[in-house]
C-alpha cells in the first residue's frame, strides 16, 4: 500500500492538510477530531449518488471518534448547484440542532464540495467544514483552496464565498467507483496544472494516461498530491485571487462558456480541457507562445479522449465569457500558456476576447 502524503496548506486566513493515500475513509474520524478538537456533531452533507456507496463508512468512522452524525442528502448533477438546494441544506441543518462549534462534512464531487462548503460558509456566519472529496477533478482542484458557491440563471459560480477547510481527506480507492467517462472528464484539471506550473508532471500525464484502466492506484497516490501541491502554492500565495490565483482559470473562461452553452450537459474537465486548447491556438497565432507549446497541450488532451475544440458558435461563446465573474467592467483577465509550466496574465477587451475565441476555436 503507498504512503499517505500529508500536504501542508498555509493561508492567512486558515492553516490545514490535504491527506491522499489509500483507505482514508476508515481513519476519517480520527483525523477530524485532531484538525476539529471541539467538534461533537457534524453535518455529512452528499448527493444521491455518493451517499449510498460512502455515507455508511464515514459515518461509522466519526462515531468511533466520538462524533454524531446527521447525514443530509441532495439529488445529484450540476443542475441541482442552485440556491433552492443551499436553503433546503441550511434548513435542515438548522432543525438538527448545529450549533457554531459543530461542522460540516462534505462527501462526494465538485458540486458537493461547492454546496456543503457555501452552507458551513453561511451557517451562524460559518462553521469549519471538512472537504472528503471521491472524485478525481475534486481531489485535485475544487477540495483544496477554499472556494465554495451555487450557478445563478445567468452562470457558473456566481454566488458564492470562500471557506478555507479545516482538513481535506482524499482517498484514492473511492475512484474505483467513478464511471470511465467521469474519470477521463476530471483529467482536464490534471493537465491544466502541468501547463500551468510543472512540465514533468504535463510530461507523466501525457506518457501514461491516468484514466487508462489498471492504472497504478499507488502512482495515482503521487499524482494526485503533486496537483494539490502546485495548487497549495497558488493558494498560498494569493487566497483571495487578487493576483496569481488567478492563473488556475487557465482555461476556464473559454472553457466555463463552453460549459454554460451546453447547459452543463458536458462535463467541467472536458470544457477546461477545450478551453485550453482554444485559448493555446489562439496564444500560438498572437505569438503569445511558439506553435509548439499549442502543439503540445492539444496532444496530451486528445491522448485522453478529452475534447479539444468546441462547435458551439463565437457569439454565444462571448456572451457567455463576458458573464464570467472574472469580467471587471469591459475587460477580462485571460490566462494564457507561454510554455508548458509557464503562464501569463494578460488584461483584454470584450473585443480583443471576440478575437481571441475566433483565432482558437472552432476549425
Amino acid at each position: 500500500m503507498s504512503e499517505t502524503r500529508a500536504i501542508p496548506v498555509n493561508t492567512p486566513s486558515r492553516s490545514y492538510e490535504v491527506h491522499v493515500g489509500r483507505g482514508l475513509l476508515a481513519s476519517l474520524g480520527a483525523l477530524v477530531a485532531a484538525a476539529c478538537p471541539k467538534v461533537t456533531h457534524v453535518a455529512l452533507i452528499s448527493d444521491s449518488n455518493v451517499a449510498p456507496l460512502y455515507a455508511k463508512p464515514v459515518e461509522e468512522s466519526l462515531e468511533e471518534a466520538g462524533i454524531a452524525v446527521t447525514t443530509l442528502t441532495f439529488p445529484a448533477g450540476e443542475e441541482h448547484k442552485r440556491l433552492s438546494t443551499l436553503g433546503d441544506i441550511l434548513e435542515r441543518m438548522a432543525n438538527a440542532g448545529l450549533t457554531r462549534s459543530d461542522a460540516v462534512v462534505a462527501l462526494g464531487g465538485g458540486v458537493t464540495g461547492d454546496m456543503a462548503g457555501l452552507a458551513a460558509a453561511l451557517y451562524q456566519r460559518g462553521i469549519q467544514v471538512v472537504q472528503v472529496p471521491t472524485s478525481l477533478l475534486a481531489m485535485v482542484d475544487s477540495s483544496v483552496g477554499g472556494k465554495t458557491a451555487v450557478d445563478l440563471e445567468a452562470g457558473k459560480n456566481l454566488a458564492g464565498a470562500f471557506l478555507q477547510p479545516s482538513l481535506v481527506v482524499a482517498d484514492i480507492d473511492c475512484l474505483a467507483t467513478v464511471s470511465p467517462g467521469l474519470l477521463r472528464d476530471s483529467c482536464g484539471e490534471m493537465i491544466k496544472h502541468g501547463v500551468l506550473a510543472d512540465e514533468k508532471l504535463f510530461d507523466e500525464l501525457q506518457a501514461a494516461p491516468v484514466c487508462t484502466p489498471g492504472f497504478d492506484p499507488d502512482k495515482l497516490v503521487g499524482i494526485v498530491a503533486r496537483n494539490v501541491e502546485i495548487k497549495r502554492d497558488v493558494v498560498d500565495a494569493d487566497e483571495q485571487e487578487r493576483g496569481r490565483r488567478q492563473t488556475l482559470n487557465l482555461g476556464h473562461t473559454i472553457g466555463h462558456a463552453i460549459e454554460a452553452a451546453s447547459d452543463f450537459t458536458l462535463g467541467h474537465g472536458s470544457c477546461v480541457a477545450a478551453g485550453l486548447c482554444c485559448v493555446a491556438r489562439a496564444s500560438a497565432q498572437l505569438g503569445w507562445c511558439s506553435p509548439d507549446v499549442a502543439t503540445r497541450i492539444v496532444d496530451c488532451v486528445r491522448a485522453y479522449g478529452l475534447p479539444t475544440n468546441t462547435d458551439i458558435d463565437h457569439a454565444t461563446l462571448l456572451e457567455y465569457a463576458a458573464r464570467d465573474k472574472k469580467r471587471r467592467a469591459n475587460s477580462v483577465t485571460l490566462v494564457v500558456p507561454t510554455r508548458i509550466g509557464g503562464v501569463e496574465l494578460r488584461k483584454v477587451s470584450l473585443e480583443e476576447l471576440r478575437h481571441v475565441i475566433d483565432l482558437g476555436c472552432g476549425e
